[in-house]
């Protein structure tokens, strides 16, 4: 039975009606789908033995752990010691291979803001000594990926300091000036079929 103060307005501390539980919201794999099938792939080509491709860990300073049981520890406190260079890299053919990642949800434009002028620094100097360097860029929306040569890339990004330079690739360009690869099962992105192309090209 519900009691009332005097004003006549329900007691909230008794009153009957339970409050609705809020909708649960879960954040862990938000944005990790095109990490999550980059590390799938490069399993693949590790255990079949077609590449050793890794991604890179950033490197951390740990500043403080807390250790609420003996055989378990937090880390509570740690920073990035220094910036990270690109995401992945490792071997295919005897060939360096060196790229970076990235994805956006637009649909018609990858926003060069994406990358950071030590990543495309490190592709150029990588590719000055022979590696195969690259960036493969997702636009998740659309469900499409393609591969982009850091020498193409470099343009793109050189070209927005420009007086009226763009600060992002149109799609329309990407499609004319890169690689289009389609997801698949084993491996869930064969990017390495493009890099075949770049490694025939060079050669």
């Amino acid at each position: 039975m519900p009691i009332n103060y005097p004003n006549g307005r329900p007691s909230s501390h008794f009153h009957s009606n339970k409050p609705k539980k809020k909708k649960e919201i879960r954040y862990g794999k938000r944005g990790m789908t095109l990490e999550s099938d980059l590390s799938h792939s490069n399993e693949y080509y590790r255990a079949n033995n077609i590449a050793i491709i890794h991604k890179k860990p950033t490197p951390v300073q740990i500043v403080k752990v807390n250790y609420p049981k003996r055989s378990a520890a937090r880390i509570t406190e740690a920073y990035y010691q220094k910036a990270s260079t690109t995401d992945y890299n490792g071997i295919y053919k005897g060939f360096y291979i060196d790229f970076e990642a990235k994805e956006t949800q637009n649909k018609t434009s990858f926003p060069l803001k994406n990358f950071h002028d030590h990543q495309i620094e490190h592709l150029k100097n990588c590719r000055k000594q022979g590696g195969i360097c690259f960036a493969i860029l997702c636009f998740s929306s659309l469900k499409r990926i393609f591969v982009l040569d850091i020498k193409q890339l470099c343009y793109y990004w050189n070209s927005q300091f420009d007086e009226k330079g763009a600060k992002s690739i149109p799609l329309a360009e990407i499609e004319k000036k890169s690689l289009e690869i389609h997801y698949g099962f084993a491996p869930r992105i064969p990017y390495l079929d493009a890099v075949d192309q770049m490694i025939d090209r060079r050669v």
